[in-house]
């Protein structure tokens, strides 16, 4: 679970993946196991391993740990019986020390194996780049990881006794103990290297206590706004032992050994201790406050009358201090952290039903007036034409269709009739009024102002490929739209009395004869633009005639 150190050598491997072997598959697989860890160490709890402080004293002891002390790393949640008891099945004949102080010379030159064990606490150190406040959750691994000093703090009385107050004389001796490397490291122990001592006064000590005491409530405040599922014991048992002078005797004790004007005049130089004091029992209120308030939330019925009791001590213990040291407010980060944490603002780009475009035909013809796109073409759903796309390059591209028909053809076979139901759906929802003159008109190879053709033939047109256009022709009340089928092949059967755009040879006047009958495809190309097709005539039978290619 040292997901830091996972972290830290993933960056290196990073680097090789994504500058040296530009392996990307790796370095995404790699990325998200670094995510991963990034969350672990926000959310998940670790349990937080002791140390202890192992002497080995004696001539019994082999000689690379005689008369040595190590700090070693205890397992998750193991005791300090529990290591004694490991440590000793290595020693069976060794003896435990009682005292935590060091050994005599008589103890070190004895021919025996005398163990001392006592656990040490880890002196946090953080590394350099959290030069800003951050969560306790992230800092909570450096508490116990890549430390390499560990301190024992032993109790001492100088003076008289006072039996009304024990915190007025009780001096801290404390002892610093120097690994040769960080723990952990390749190994759960190592040697001490350096030790040195010193010494703290009770009103040191009281500072001291008071301040660990409020980020012991911060953090467990920060805690809970984290996770709202812990248990609520831990809580109640730390705001209790503070709020309830019956329990732990609070920091009256302090008032009593240090407020006084008998201290005031024998210690002149703690005048600035003491007013620090003072301020940390003031701001001891504002975080009472807010873990009460978090505890009445969470409380249940049966330690209701238990949180209304504290409630009640703690409203007489805010009065006396707000009175006597003034009013501390909330740090604005306690603040910022009572809201859940913000989720992640997704961005939605889906259209709503009623805004989507009808298809992908109908987008690229409203929005551009070149050719549009070819109603039942591949990749597109068909859609009725407009009637301004009429005329658009119709003869230009001629040519070209005419090269490749064959490859036409072959897609046409392809269409299902998928695309006639998606049309019917889309014909039907369309707002543009279709004229009564409309007529097939074969878009991809046919010209709108082709010459006369034989009606027999149009028919035959009519019945194979049944689709829709608007025709540029006056409107004929005779005429009607056929009903829309699936567009099949193209079939051309040339016969006599030529029909153009649903209009029969008696609405034709003054139109051209049609063009001769040939074996390939012809080309009409070249027709001119000039020719009226406005009145109706008769049409005149076919006549031989040979346009030029262009």
């Amino acid at each position: 679970q040292m997901w830091e150190e996972a972290i830290a050598l993933g960056k290196e491997l990073a680097e090789q993946y994504e500058n040296e072997m530009f392996d990307y598959e790796q370095l995404s697989e790699l990325l998200r196991k670094q995510a991963q860890f990034y969350e672990n160490i926000v959310k998940v709890i670790r349990p937080k391993p002791d140390y202890f402080a192992v002497g080995y004293y004696g001539q019994g002891f082999p000689t690379f740990i005689r008369n040595k002390v190590f700090i070693y790393r205890g397992k998750e949640y193991e005791r300090r019986e529990d290591f004694e008891a490991r440590l000793l099945t290595q020693f069976p004949n060794a003896e435990k020390m009682k005292t935590t102080s060091p050994p005599g010379e008589d103890i070190k030159t004895s021919s025996g194996q005398y163990i001392q064990c006592f656990t040490v606490k880890p002196k946090l150190d953080l590394p350099p780049k959290f030069h800003k406040p951050v969560s306790e959750q992230i800092v909570s691994f450096y508490r116990v990881n890549e430390v390499q000093r560990f301190e024992y703090s032993r109790p001492v009385r100088k003076g008289e006794k006072n039996p009304d107050n024990e915190f007025a004389n009780m001096w801290i001796e404390r002892t610093i103990y120097v690994t040769a490397y960080k723990l952990p490291g390749i190994l759960r122990w190592f040697e001490v290297k350096s030790v040195f001592m010193v010494e703290i006064s009770p009103l040191e000590n009281a500072i001291e206590t008071m301040q660990l005491t409020n980020d012991k409530i911060n953090n467990m405040i920060q805690q809970h706004l984290n996770d709202p599922n812990l248990p609520i014991n831990p809580l109640s048992m730390l705001l209790n032992g503070i709020v309830d002078p019956a329990v732990m005797g609070g920091f009256t004790n302090y008032e009593k050994a240090f407020f006084t004007e008998k201290y005031m005049h024998e210690h002149p130089e703690d005048h600035d201790k003491i007013e620090k004091l003072k301020d940390l029992i003031a701001w001891q209120i504002p975080f009472l406050a807010e873990g009460i308030r978090i505890h009445g939330e969470k409380v249940t019925e049966a330690l209701r009358p238990f949180h209304e009791r504290m409630e009640a001590c703690f409203k007489q213990l805010k009065e006396k201090v707000e009175k006597q040291y003034g009013v501390r407010t909330v740090p604005p980060s306690l603040d910022e952290r009572r809201g859940s944490r913000p989720r992640s603002m997704v961005r939605s780009f889906t259209m709503p039903s009623s805004s989507r475009p009808l298809s992908v035909a109908s987008v690229s013809s409203v929005s551009s007036d070149s050719t549009p796109s070819r109603p039942g073409s591949d990749g597109f759903v068909l859609e009725p034409l407009l009637p301004k796309k009429m005329h658009s390059r119709s003869q230009d591209k001629l040519d070209k269709d005419d090269l490749d028909k064959d490859k036409k053809e072959k897609k046409k076979e392809k269409r299902n009739s998928k695309h006639q139901e998606i049309f019917d759906k889309e014909f039907k929802s369309t707002d543009i009024s279709l004229q009564q003159s409309e007529a097939v008109i074969l878009s991809e190879t046919i010209s709108p102002l082709r010459p006369q053709r034989p009606k027999s033939q149009v028919i035959n047109v009519m019945a194979s490929e049944r689709r829709f256009s608007v025709s540029p022709s006056p409107p004929s009340a005779q005429v009607t739209p056929p009903p829309i089928t699936p567009r099949t092949k193209l079939s051309f059967s040339l016969q006599a009395n030529l029909e153009l755009n649903g209009l029969s040879g008696s609405e034709l006047a003054d139109v051209p004869p049609p063009l001769p009958l040939k074996g390939s495809t012809a080309d009409y190309g070249n027709l001119l633009e000039s020719q009226d097709v406005g009145s109706p005539a008769t049409s005149p039978p076919a006549q031989p005639r040979v346009s030029p290619r262009p």
